[in-house]
């Protein structure tokens, strides 16, 4: 395949990527919760590079949105344990969160024995997502906190579905593009063999 061919490969991605910047702003979701409409754009390109990360294989993606709403559970169990033991916390030391942590972490990676909640890295990208989400965002007065936790959960499994459709759609083409060069490629041989 020359340059000019696999150029194609690169627009092709190139026009993906426009189109997702123009789609992620309107994730649906409270803009207020999740710190604005930019913020579910880096959470679709995360998710698009996990496909890749996990595989390229529909089996691994629906892991891979497994592992991301695991990571939103295993983040909403850290708030909450971290609020009940905070009495521990000295300071600005915040015991309390650290051994939340500690708990939260063992059942994470004991996930990994779990059949389709085993792709662990997805378990702490979902979970980074949801502590960035709710570190940026902003609970509405008017919001209990389970229900911003909710809040903040949703757009972030829409946004992560989102991203790894685009990298089954990426997959997909590249596969079908680069197919036709290979058959090209094998139909020319004999030819050039038997010239030889």
């Amino acid at each position: 395949m020359t340059f000019g061919q696999f150029l194609i490969i690169p627009l092709f991605i190139a026009f993906q990527a426009f189109t997702l910047m123009v789609i992620a702003p309107y994730i649906p979701g409270n803009l207020e919760s999740v710190g604005g409409k930019g913020l579910m754009g880096w959470v679709t390109f995360q998710a698009w590079a996990m496909y890749f990360l996990a595989g390229c294989t529909v089996k691994m993606g629906f892991k891979t949105l497994a592992g991301y709403l695991g990571g939103i559970v295993a983040s909403v169990a850290i708030f909450e344990l971290a609020g009940m033991l905070s009495g521990l916390d000295c300071g600005d030391t915040k015991w309390g969160l650290y051994l939340a942590v500690f708990v939260v972490v063992v059942g994470v990676i004991s996930a990994e024995k779990v059949p389709g909640f085993n792709f662990v890295p997805s378990w702490f990208l979902g979970a980074g997502v949801f502590f960035a989400l709710a570190t940026f965002g902003k609970k509405p007065d008017d919001v209990s906190v389970y229900a911003w936790y909710v809040e903040l959960g949703v757009p972030e499994l829409i946004a992560c579905a989102l991203g790894l459709v685009y990298g089954y759609c990426t997959v997909i083409f590249r596969k079908s593009y680069e197919a036709k060069f290979a058959v090209k490629a094998a139909v020319a041989a004999p030819e050039t063999a038997a010239n030889g």
